[in-house]
C-alpha cells in the first residue's frame, strides 16, 4: 500500500503547465497570463474632461461669484471623439462633454453646475441641452475654477512602457477591460485545461429519470465536473457509462480528442465488474494502487491514447471517496496545468470539538465545519463514504494521521479548507 504523499508526488510528477497560446480577450477569461503585458501608449491618450462643462482659462474666473459672475464668450462645442478643436483665448470658453479632448488654450473645466449653462439668465443650469451655447453666446461662470480642475491628464492612469499586468495574473473582468483599454485584442495565456469527467457503473441513472430496483442516480459526474470548473478547468461531463468494456473503450477513444485530462469514478476496486481496471490494462503506463487513506483507498493514474498520451486519474466510485480524492489529487493537477502557484488547498490548525477515531495505519479524512473565529472544527456526519448529505454540509476535511487511532475532544488537528 502507498501513502497519500507518495501517490500525490507521483501524480504531480507527471503534471506540467499547458503550453501558452494566444487567445482573444473574452476567450482568455479565467486564464493566467504567460507573459508580462506592457502598455504601448499613455492612458488616457490625451488630456480630456471628466465632466460636462466648459473649457476655459483660470485667470478669467479668479473673481467670479454668483453675484458678480465672470462673463465669457462661447467659441464652440467639443463632443467626445472630436478631432477639430477651437482655440480658447482670454475671455472665452468652449462647451465640452465628458471624455472630450481639452482644447488648446484651456487650463481647466468648469462643470455646468458652476455656470448659468449659457442661458444668460444668471441661474445655474441642471443640464446642457437644446440649442443653447451656439458660438457667440455668453456664459456666466459663478465661482473660481482652479488650474487643472476636472481635467484627466494624459498618462495619469497608465504611462507608455508601464508593466500593467504581470505573468501569472488571472484574467478577470477588470483585467480584460484594462487590456482592451490599452488596445490589446489578443493575449498570450496558459489555457484552462479541458477535463473530461466520466462516471462508470451500470447501476447509474441520470437525474430526472426513474431509478428502479438496484439503480441510483449518478451524482459523481456532477460533483466532479463542478469541482473541476471551480478549480479553473473547462469541464465536460460524460455520465453513466455502463460496466461494459467495449462501451467504455469507445467512450474513451471518442473523448481523447478534446481532453487535457480524463477523470473517472468507479470501477477501480477488486469487484468482479470493475471494468475500468480491465480497460485501462490495455494501456501501458496506467497504474492501480491502494493507498493508506480512508476514504479513497483504491486509486489509479497514468496516461492513455498515443505516444504522449492524455493524463488519467481514476477515482473510487463512492461519492465521498470520489470527492475527497478529487480534492487531494485531481485539483492539484488542474492547478498545475493552469500554471497556478497555489496548487494545494490551504491547511490550518484547529481544535476539534468532539472526540475522533481512525483505523490504524490509515490517514483519515473526516468531513467537518471550521469556525475561523475561534479556530474550532466540528465533525459533520459519520465516516461512511456514501454520506453525501453530510458532505454537502462540510467546508473542510479533518485529518487524522496514520499513526493515530483516537483523539479526545480539544485535540489540535490539521484541517484542509475546501472553500476559496
Amino acid at each position: 500500500m502507498w501513502s497519500v504523499d507518495e501517490h500525490l508526488a507521483d501524480v504531480l510528477f507527471a503534471a506540467a503547465p499547458l503550453p501558452p497560446i494566444e487567445l482573444r480577450l473574452l476567450e482568455a477569461q479565467g486564464c493566467r497570463l504567460a507573459e508580462d503585458v506592457r502598455a504601448g501608449a499613455d492612458l488616457p491618450p490625451f488630456d480630456n474632461s471628466s465632466m460636462d462643462g466648459y473649457a476655459l482659462r483660470t485667470a478669467d474666473t479668479v473673481r467670479a461669484t454668483e453675484q458678480y459672475p465672470s462673463v465669457l464668450a462661447v467659441v464652440g462645442d467639443i463632443a467626445a471623439g472630436a478631432d477639430e478643436l477651437p482655440k480658447v483665448g482670454p475671455g472665452q470658453a468652449a462647451r465640452i462633454m465628458t471624455g472630450a479632448p481639452v482644447p488648446p488654450g484651456a487650463e481647466a473645466v468648469a462643470p455646468v453646475e458652476w455656470t448659468d449653462g449659457g442661458t444668460g439668465t444668471g441661474q445655474a443650469a441642471d443640464a446642457m441641452g437644446g440649442d443653447q451655447d451656439a458660438p457667440g453666446d455668453e456664459l456666466r461662470v459663478l465661482r473660481p475654477v482652479a488650474e487643472g480642475a476636472f481635467i484627466r491628464r494624459r498618462g495619469s492612469d497608465v504611462t507608455a512602457g508601464d508593466t500593467v499586468l504581470e505573468a501569472g495574473a488571472v484574467l478577470g473582468p477588470t483585467q480584460l477591460g484594462l487590456l482592451a483599454a490599452i488596445g490589446r485584442a489578443t493575449v498570450r495565456v496558459r489555457p484552462r485545461p479541458r477535463v473530461v469527467v466520466l462516471s462508470t457503473g451500470s447501476e447509474l441513472v441520470q437525474p430526472g429519470e426513474e431509478t428502479g430496483p438496484g439503480r441510483i442516480h449518478d451524482s459523481n459526474s456532477f460533483t466532479l465536473t463542478a469541482a473541476a470548473i471551480a478549480a479553473g478547468a473547462v469541464a465536460y461531463r460524460v455520465g453513466g457509462v455502463p460496466d461494459d468494456a467495449a462501451t467504455l473503450r469507445a467512450v474513451l477513444e471518442d473523448q481523447l480528442g478534446r481532453a487535457d485530462l480524463i477523470v473517472t469514478s468507479g470501477g477501480v476496486s477488486v469487484g468482479a465488474y470493475d471494468v475500468v481496471k480491465e480497460v485501462f490494462a490495455d494501456y501501458a503506463g496506467v497504474d492501480f494502487r491502494r493507498l493508506r487513506m480512508q476514504p479513497g483507498k483504491p486509486q489509479g493514474y497514468g496516461r492513455i491514447g498515443g505516444e504522449r498520451g492524455v493524463p488519467l486519474l481514476a477515482l473510487p466510485g463512492n461519492p465521498v471517496s470520489a470527492y475527497i480524492s478529487f480534492e487531494l489529487f485531481v485539483r492539484p493537477v488542474i492547478r498545475t496545468m493552469l500554471g497556478a502557484p497555489d496548487v494545494h488547498r490551504p491547511v490550518v490548525r484547529a481544535v476539534t470539538t468532539a472526540a475522533l477515531r481512525s483505523p490504524a495505519g490509515r490517514r483519515q479524512f473526516l468531513r467537518g465545519r471550521y469556525r475561523p473565529a475561534d479556530g474550532a472544527v466540528s465533525p459533520v456526519g459519520g465516516e461512511g463514504s456514501h454520506l453525501v448529505g453530510a458532505l454537502a454540509q462540510a467546508d473542510c476535511l479533518i485529518t487524522v494521521p496514520e499513526d493515530t487511532t483516537a483523539l479526545p475532544a480539544g485535540s489540535t488537528v490539521d484541517v484542509v479548507l475546501l472553500t476559496d
